[in-house]
């Protein structure tokens, strides 16, 4: 039998991309006002691993953005642990405030962690968090959830995490946002993605949600320039 190996850095990493090159892929990039809002994942925390970077993915994305636009403004008021609800409360206002172009979403993960998820209210705040930052004109980012994301004391987790990433697919096509799907995403079955807190990805995941982001933001630039 044969035993998978993975990338043990992440010059060698097949999914990573360099700096310049992510920069190349986004050589016509317009935007310059570049902003986060939501939880964790949308914070950027992960443990470190050798080999890898420390950014969190929101970091290299804006790092990325400033190689383009070296005047690039960069807001990150993602909150771990905040709910969509608190998302809606406390973040949004400072988000119009600082009048993004580029914004990402989250993904309603920690909507999940009571007894008895309501999805439809689950779907009813994201639609409206995703509709207030759309409106302020900004292009939209969001991820799905990943498969390696497990919390053992919900033994319908998976179920959990497959509901909300088929509401966040359905709300990023309604809302125009450029949508990362993580949730089958081959990094998801490295032995060392996940950090020591059992939930977050760990410096190899960032870099690759980096990379993917800026593939994601490629993609939808080279679809404009062919209308």
């Amino acid at each position: 039998m044969t035993t998978a190996t993975f990338p043990r850095s992440e010059a060698g990493d097949p999914w990573c991309l360099t700096p310049g090159r992510a920069a190349d892929l986004l050589q016509h990039a317009p935007w310059r006002r570049f902003a986060t809002v939501g939880d964790s994942l949308s914070a950027g925390t992960g443990d470190p691993r050798s080999g890898y970077g420390e950014l969190g993915w929101p970091d290299r994305v804006a790092g990325v953005l400033r190689r383009i636009r070296p005047d690039l403004a960069f807001l990150n008021v993602a909150e771990a642990g905040a709910t969509t609800s608190r998302v809606l409360r406390t973040q949004l206002d400072r988000l119009a405030e600082f009048g993004p172009d580029l914004v990402h979403v989250p993904s309603g993960a920690n909507d999940l962690f009571r007894t008895d998820p309501d999805y439809a209210a689950i779907a009813t705040a994201l639609d409206e968090l995703y509709g207030r930052a759309a409106a302020t004109g900004a292009q939209l980012t969001a991820f799905t959830l990943g498969r390696a994301f497990v919390v053992p004391r919900f033994p319908d987790w998976t179920d959990r995490v497959r509901r909300v990433n088929g509401i966040v697919r359905e709300l990023a096509a309604r809302h125009g946002a450029v949508l990362v799907d993580m949730w089958d995403h081959p990094v998801n079955d490295r032995p060392d993605l996940i950090s020591a807190d059992g939930v977050h990805f760990a410096a190899p995941g960032q870099a690759v949600m980096a990379a993917e982001v800026a593939r994601g933001l490629a993609r939808l630039l080279d679809g404009e320039a062919r209308r």
